[in-house]
């Protein structure tokens, strides 16, 4: 293996763990949009959600940490789907197994895609707040001019490769994290937190156990993973690390801790500080009102500051791996080769721009919510997929002698299994019942013609590739037959 180049030839080996859990710390600051979202429906019992929701990430981080150092040149979830079902019948055109490692793919790609457009959104909305001098300028001109800068600039930061982004990655997790960490201590330590405030406010008063409720909450847990599970985005850049084996489950295991400090430390301050009703009156920012409680004046613009810097480092992390997404596809041949070409530095820059532009579109539609609910149902059919692609690989013969320097536990599989169906169908079933309630069915349609784009996109890649067939399929430098 060159630790400078990645065996594809394409990707290039540049960075350590350190570089990619510095991309990766978007993740914990995903909870900063969801905050009041989760308090409206289950009020201080988002607190439990939250970690449920990373004690879910770390179970199906097991097998994926496996599974990196099994295809050390695997794009993350989408690489791992595509090399265990791509793997069979001489990786033959028109293959349904194939088929299905890129819709995984493809769903993933979906999941992360949309985030650019989202915080954008959100952006362009604290600019407003922050500077009167946009108070007169249309809402949608706004968003529009703050993704086409945000993107702009982050295509020509990655533009050298993974570095560049890394060292980005670096400042704003400082911009963005310390300051969140600071505004969710400060109340504990100024005497404004109160335990009662959580307490006397578990759930709803008309909260019962039906089957209704019960729908809700695996919908609010499908929602949930889409922020609390994602540190899994550390694993995509396996094969940008120098020394994957042992750089992929570093970076994955170290970005789920501070996740799972993050998630519960947040909602817990800010519903401790400001009660349910108080975060209501604040669903969008219930961290501002936080930070003037108990930092003063100064704390408000902090948080304002802090919110962008930490929407920026988001957007890059999404846009990073929503691009390593659609190289991998097209590596895989599963998509049109067009959006795997590479620049002289080994930047997927077709996939950049395909993605910055995508997102430009869905600006158009001028609210998150519709955008978060659809996206949230490829993630759930993408580790749904990927957790099953897991428990093929254990069982399948042909990977039986594959080198796995990191193993789950024992009888993992199985542990798999379960999250695999806990995602398809249960949590698939809930997005969609939360999202009628939530934004009606459009969302739920977007999404699902969005994915059901995949198909007509796979099959033009079929015939892109006449002498695929005829190809051998390479994993760890042997060959699987």
């Amino acid at each position: 293996m060159s630790d400078e180049k990645s065996e594809s030839g394409g990707l290039q080996r540049t960075i350590d763990w350190k570089q990619g859990l510095a991309i990766a710390l978007g993740v914990p600051v995903l909870i900063l949009p969801s905050i009041g979202y989760f308090a409206s429906y289950v009020w201080a019992f988002a607190i439990i959600v939250w970690a449920l929701s990373v004690f879910q990430g770390f179970m199906q981080n097991f097998a994926y940490g496996e599974l990196a150092t099994m295809f050390p040149r695997a794009s993350g979830l989408p690489g791992y789907a595509q090399s265990v079902f791509g793997a069979k019948d001489g990786n033959k055109r028109y293959d349904r197994s194939k088929l299905l490692g890129g819709f995984s793919a493809w769903s993933y790609w979906f999941a992360w895609n949309p985030v650019l457009a989202i915080f954008s959104i959100l952006i362009g909305s604290y600019l407003k707040g922050l500077i009167p001098a946009f108070a007169g300028v249309p809402d949608l001109a706004l968003y529009l001019a703050s993704g086409a800068i945000v993107f702009l600039f982050l295509i020509l930061v990655n533009y050298r490769g993974l570095s560049g982004g890394a060292t980005l990655g670096y400042i704003l997790a400082v911009l963005s994290l310390a300051p969140l960490i600071i505004i969710s201590l400060a109340p504990f330590a100024t005497g404004h937190f109160e335990l009662s405030n959580i307490t006397g406010a578990w759930l709803p008063t008309d909260w019962s156990w039906d089957i209704e409720h019960i729908l809700i909450l695996f919908g609010l847990m499908a929602m949930a993973q889409w922020s609390a599970c994602a540190w899994e985005t550390a694993a995509i850049y396996g094969p940008e690390y120098k020394q994957p084996k042992s750089d992929v489950p570093k970076a994955l295991f170290i970005c789920g801790a501070i996740c799972l400090v993050t998630f519960i430390l947040v909602q817990a301050a800010a519903t401790g500080t400001l009660g349910v009703e108080g975060i209501l009156a604040e669903p969008f920012s219930p961290m501002l009102p936080v930070a003037q409680m108990t930092l003063g004046s100064i704390g408000g613009s902090l948080t304002i500051l802090m919110l962008i810097a930490a929407m920026i480092l988001i957007i890059q992390t999404a846009f990073l791996g929503a691009s390593r997404a659609m190289y991998s596809m097209a590596e895989e041949g599963n998509l049109p080769k067009f959006f795997g070409k590479m620049n002289p530095h080994g930047t997927p820059v077709n996939a950049m721009i395909v993605i910055a532009l995508f997102n430009m579109g869905f600006i158009f539609l001028g609210t998150p919510a519709a955008i978060l609910a659809a996206s949230a149902i490829g993630y759930v059919c993408a580790n749904g997929i990927s957790l099953f692609a897991y428990v093929k690989a254990k069982f399948d013969p042909r990977f039986s002698t594959l080198e796995r320097p990191f193993k789950a536990p024992g009888g993992w599989q199985y542990v798999a299994a379960f999250f695999g169906f806990f995602n398809l169908p249960l949590c698939l079933i809930g997005i969609i019942y939360l999202n009628s309630l939530e934004v009606g069915w459009t969302s739920t349609i977007v999404g699902f013609v969005v994915l059901a784009l995949y198909i007509p996109l796979w099959f033009h890649s079929q015939n892109e590739n006449p002498t695929r067939a005829e190809k051998e399929i390479p994993v760890l430098g042997e060959t699987v037959t």
